[in-house]
Parts: C-alpha cells; structure tokens; sequence
C-alpha cells in the first residue's frame, strides 16, 4: 500500500510537471502597434563626414509619421516623409514613402518579428527586393541593416536625441 501511494505521488508530480514545462513555452503575440512606439522620437545617424540623417518619428493613430532630413555641412541636402498604417488584416504596418529628390513612391511592410526585431521589405514591383533588419539594441540605440537582393549594402546605427 505503501509503494502504491508513493507511485501515484510520483506520477501526479510529473503530471504537474509536464503542464508547468507547456505553460513555460507559450509564446506570447506580438502588439504591432505597442512595439512601433519604440520609434517615437528624434533619431540621428552619422552617414559621413559632417552629413547626419535625422528622423522625427510621431505617433499617429495606430501608426507613425516620420519626417527626415539629410544635412549636410548644416545645410538640408535631401528629405523624406514616411506614414506608417496598421494593417490589422496582415498584422503588419503598411509604409509609404515620398522622397523630395525622387518621382518614386516607395510602398513596404513593417513588422516586428520580436519585442526588439523586425524588418521593413520594400513591396514597389518595378524595384529589386530591399530589406531592413532593425533592431534596438538599448531604448536609445537602433541598429538598422539594409539589404539588396539579400547582399548587405549598409549597416547604420542611429541614437534617439530627443
């Protein structure tokens, strides 16, 4: 009788076991919209001597708006307006992106594939295929790597001034 009820001690402590090792290795769902705001705010990348890229990023609705600006030697050299939308369908973040010395629109996807990684695809059909891996290294530190056709082209890293 003994060993009858160590046995079913034993056997109802691996069954606990079994349902705490399951319920550790539920992945949570990612919020789309709450990870974007990890963008709000002003961010600066040095691209070379004297010349930054700066982002003003904004929340808008369920989205962001950012307005950016390459300076160069103190002067406005080039600007972009981007406007990120959720995509409650896709569960991805739909951008467009109009370049003041440039007739294209570029259209993309934006997502995140971890609270802190993600990746923006451009989507234009005329374009080869360019990627952004991103990732935030700090709250204040973004490292973004830009590809073309799977080939590293840039790697940047921007701190949030503001």
């Amino acid at each position: 009788m003994k060993s009858f009820c160590i046995t079913i001690l034993i056997a109802m402590f691996f069954l606990i076991s079994i349902k705490e090792t399951y319920a550790q290795t539920t992945q949570t769902q990612l919020i789309q919209v709450e990870l974007m705001k990890q963008f709000i705010g002003t961010w600066e990348c040095e691209l070379g001597k004297r010349t930054i890229y700066r982002s003003d990023n904004k929340q808008f609705g369920t989205g962001m708006a950012c307005i950016i600006q390459v300076i160069s030697n103190g002067e406005i050299v080039d600007s972009v307006e981007q406007l990120f939308g959720y995509d409650a369908s896709t569960d991805k973040f739909v951008l467009a992106e109009l370049i003041k010395s440039s007739s294209i629109v570029e259209i993309s996807s934006a997502w995140f594939t971890s609270e802190h990684k993600g990746e923006i695809v451009t989507t234009h059909p005329d374009s080869e295929k360019r990627k952004f891996n991103f990732e935030f290294i700090t709250p204040d530190l973004l490292k973004e790597t830009a590809t073309l056709d799977n080939n590293i082209v840039v790697e940047m890293e921007f701190n949030r001034v503001k």
